[in-house]
């Protein structure tokens, strides 16, 4: 019985001629990136995008770490680069994408309100945070990274990503509404 092969041999393959090989890793990590790009930027430009990304990966292939088995944290890396570069060619004037307006339908139950304040409460926090933590936070917890992935996707070594995640966390402990917010999970938590 043969295993699959990682990422890393799966990349390895792509160099050497194997035009199929850098397809699987694609077919892998499609979703991921996808939705690391919607959540960032919406789904519509994400669809457009995520091209961006493939093209970037697969010209760059070369310079994959390949002692590492997992391309997705690599993948990241290229995803937030191609976002960068995207977001500084936007004029100006065009306003930043609201991804608050991307979930499918309405949810008409009570609780809507309350899920759209925490929301705001989040996003506001988020925002006050330092760019690198602010990824640092997302990659972690929307991406489920380990801190030392998101730290490989931003090219930070392990023990800055480490600092950068626990002065985000505290940043948003201190940020305003963050208190009453975490009371309310901590008693909701408490009730069940």
């Amino acid at each position: 019985m043969t295993s699959d092969p990682d990422d890393a041999e799966l990349i390895a393959r792509s160099l050497d001629g194997d035009q199929d090989a850098f397809v699987e890793v694609v077919r892998r990590h499609e979703a991921a990136v996808g939705a690391y790009l919607a959540r960032r930027a919406g789904r519509e430009r994400a669809e457009d995008l995520l091209g961006d990304v493939w093209v970037a990966a697969l010209a760059s292939r070369a310079a994959y770490d390949r002692s590492f088995p997992d391309a997705r944290p690599w993948l990241f890396g290229v995803a937030h680069n191609t976002l960068r570069r995207h977001w500084r060619s936007r004029p100006a004037e065009e306003p930043v994408a609201d991804v608050t307006g991307l979930a499918a339908g309405w949810d008409p139950w009570t609780a809507v309100d309350h899920r759209v304040d925490v929301e705001a409460v989040l996003r506001h926090a988020l925002a006050l945070l330092p760019p690198a933590q602010r990824e640092i936070v997302t990659l972690v917890a929307w991406e489920d990274l380990t801190v030392a992935d998101a730290g490989r996707a931003l090219g930070l070594p392990p023990g800055t990503a480490r600092r950068y995640l626990h002065e985000a966390r505290m940043a948003l402990r201190g940020a305003p509404g963050m208190a009453a917010l975490l009371a309310d999970q901590y008693t909701v938590k408490g009730a069940n």
